[in-house]
């Protein structure tokens, strides 16, 4: 894979490029050459483990948060200081197949899948990753 065009989301393992925190994920390479290498967003060591964090983050806005939107979880996840937020939300919500300002349940399997693959593919520009990949990471999330 050539590093230089490949997206940083791809290359890290990190399809949502999460932002590092002093708190470290399950999963997330912490070594000194990843730390190097990628100074501000998490390096996980398989695909999987980054849609597991991508999850459990869409799963804590939801739950500790109280974001039930699309457009609010967007928001949150993607800051208009940083973003098209707009573009972003309207994006997801059509490949979720909900209105931006629908309620959405992230407890259901089929919705967190869906979010976390439109995340994934707007912030890498498109999908890399094939849905057994997503599912795992997914089904690992709401363990």
């Amino acid at each position: 894979m050539n590093t230089t065009t490949t997206p940083r989301g791809v290359r890290n393992n990190n399809p949502g490029n999460i932002d590092r925190t002093s708190v470290a994920w399950q999963g997330e390479d912490r070594s000194a050459t990843a730390v190097a290498r990628e100074r501000r967003f998490c390096v996980f060591t398989t695909p999987e483990a980054g849609f597991r964090a991508l999850a459990k983050t869409l799963l804590t806005y939801q739950r500790k948060h109280g974001l039930r939107t699309v457009k609010e979880i967007i928001n949150r996840w993607a800051p208009p200081v940083e973003n098209n937020t707009a573009a972003y939300a309207h994006r997801v919500a059509d490949e979720v197949g909900v209105g931006g300002t629908e309620i959405i349940s992230l407890n259901r399997p089929v919705t967190l899948f869906r979010l976390a693959r439109a995340i994934a593919r707007h912030e890498n520009g498109r999908l890399y990753w094939d849905d057994a990949v997503i599912e795992r990471g997914v089904t690992e999330a709401l363990q």
